[in-house]
């Protein structure tokens, strides 16, 4: 990946899916990841019936981002990103989705750019209706159940809660990632892909 040259972004998207049920659960780091932005970076979340979901302004680095939880569910998630996109003329490029990753274990973070969705119904949702899988990811490791010698099902695995040890590990890599988040923000790649996946 050396070389590669992203802009900054101007819209963070937090993947999961709303409701009770659903907090805490695998499939929601996404949302976990955008609450603690804004914990951080400071904000608060407000519906938004225009883009389909809550959304807040952050500042990072100085400048003034988006940070969007779509209410549409998971496997709908595209309806609110090209909504927002569509209304501000942002590019694919210019997007960072956060999203839960079963190829990788608790504890583990990877940022990558494009490529396809590994069965994400999340992004071949944004994909399919923003018209480009060109956008920016944060991948958060939940861990297969395969992996761990489960024979859940992988549709709820995802929306089951982790372990204690995995709630924490997860929590760390949430970390990682918000800690390197202005390297993203910022538009400097080359050094976010060093530092995060290192």
């Amino acid at each position: 990946m050396s070389g590669v040259k992203m802009p900054p972004i101007k819209l963070i998207v937090g993947l999961g899916n709303i409701g009770k049920p659903y907090v805490g659960t695998r499939h929601n780091v996404g949302f976990q990841f955008t609450d603690e932005v804004l914990a951080k970076f400071g904000g608060f979340f407000e519906p938004n019936k225009r883009f389909f979901g809550e959304t807040a302004t952050t500042h990072i680095s100085g400048d003034a981002i988006l940070v969007l939880q779509p209410s549409t569910l998971m496997n709908l998630s595209g309806r609110a990103v090209s909504a927002v996109i569509s209304f501000y003329k942002y590019k694919p490029e210019e997007i960072l989705v956060v999203h839960d990753e079963l190829d990788l274990p608790p504890g583990s973070i990877k940022y990558k750019i494009g490529g396809g969705c590994a069965g994400h119904n999340g992004l071949k949702s944004i994909s399919s209706l923003i018209g480009s899988q060109n956008f920016q990811r944060l991948r958060i490791g939940i861990g297969h159940p395969r992996d761990k010698q489960l024979q859940t099902p992988v549709a709820d695995y995802v929306l089951s809660r982790p372990s204690p040890d995995d709630r924490i590990l997860i929590s760390q890599a949430v970390a990682k990632g918000i800690e390197f988040l202005p390297l993203i923000a910022e538009g400097k790649t080359e050094d976010a892909l060093q530092k995060i996946n290192s």
